[in-house]
């Protein structure tokens, strides 16, 4: 670690390339507020106009926050959003960005995994990334084979497609850190077959893998064991319920230092995995608008697009 830039001064410095002009927001809760400190201290080495706010009532991912918190989100230059619940897929970044925010999510964010994967050069990651999105954008059908019994097919005609690569320097500019994946909204009502989630849950702990049967972009059977169950319990709690049933998203990991653990934010980031999530997309080019998000990781892919076999064993075939 002694060679690597402190990893609080590097999102600070390269990912989000403050400038002693930019206003920086960084919003918090409880639970991160030590964190958050530690990324607000060396932002005020670059820019006096550096500020936190803490709040604590989320209780799921895609949930808006209060109207004050989306308000300052609108007036800031650069906003990290380092939070126990994921603010990514709501309406107040979305807008934020539009109004020209730089803004880098990381929802789940940890020590650990702060000092392992944020002190690194996302400039190979950035690269694979959008080699990743340039194949997807021309794209129509992606399918997704694992060993675990996955076998879905996507419809993913002329829908928009995000590189996430760590740096987000430009205004209007999104997406998480630690950062490494390139993903879209496939088109919700064209998602057919069945989905394993084996590798991790978000904020659910797998005690056996989940079962999905995919029938026109809607999880029409959830199965397994009691990972399954509580997955089936926060989908029904959602209003409307059905919306929370849809397959949103489409990820594909590109980072090789991240590592599969129960920090979604981590573990869909894996180099050469991919993911799939229920519910939001409405925030990346999709049309499902919903309070709830939640990804899944599929090990060891086999993943095609059109007939081009793009990753396979674990490795990105581009």
């Amino acid at each position: 670690m002694s060679s690597k830039i402190n990893p609080f001064t590097n999102v600070i410095q390269n990912c989000m390339a403050v400038k002693p002009t930019d206003s920086v927001l960084i919003v918090t809760d409880p639970t991160r507020n030590l964190l958050a400190c530690e990324f607000l201290k060396a932002a005020k080495e670059i820019t006096k106009k550096a500020e936190l706010i803490s709040f604590d009532s989320m209780i799921e991912n895609a949930q808006e926050p209060p109207k004050e918190i989306g308000d300052l989100l609108h007036t800031s230059d650069v906003c990290l959003l380092i939070t126990t619940y994921s603010l990514s897929h709501t309406q107040a970044r979305k807008n934020a960005c539009k109004a020209g925010a730089r803004i880098a999510s990381m929802p789940g964010i940890t020590k650990d995994m702060i000092l392992r994967t944020l002190s690194e050069d996302y400039s190979e990651i950035a690269k694979t990334s959008q080699k990743l999105k340039k194949v997807l954008e021309t794209g129509k059908k992606v399918t997704i084979t694992s060993p675990g019994g996955t076998n879905l097919t996507l419809t993913i005609t002329n829908r928009p497609v995000i590189a996430d690569t760590g740096f987000f320097t430009k205004p209007g500019d999104f997406g998480n850190l630690p950062a490494g994946e390139t993903f879209l909204a496939p088109i919700e009502e064209k998602t057919n077959g069945t989905i394993i989630f084996d590798g991790s849950f978000a904020g659910i702990t797998l005690d056996k893998p989940i079962k999905i049967e995919v029938k026109n972009g809607l999880a029409i059977k959830i199965s397994g064991g009691k990972a399954a169950k509580t997955l089936k319990k926060l989908i029904d709690r959602v209003r409307p319920c059905h919306k929370a049933k849809i397959i949103g998203e489409l990820g594909l990991g590109t980072n090789k230092t991240c590592k599969l653990c129960p920090q979604i934010l981590e573990a869909e980031k894996v180099y050469g995995t991919a993911h799939l999530a229920l519910g939001n997309n409405f925030g990346f080019g999709g049309s499902n608008q919903v309070s709830f998000h939640s990804d899944g990781i599929i090990l060891n892919p086999t993943v095609t697009v059109d007939k081009k076999i793009i990753i396979k064993n674990n490795k990105i075939l581009i």
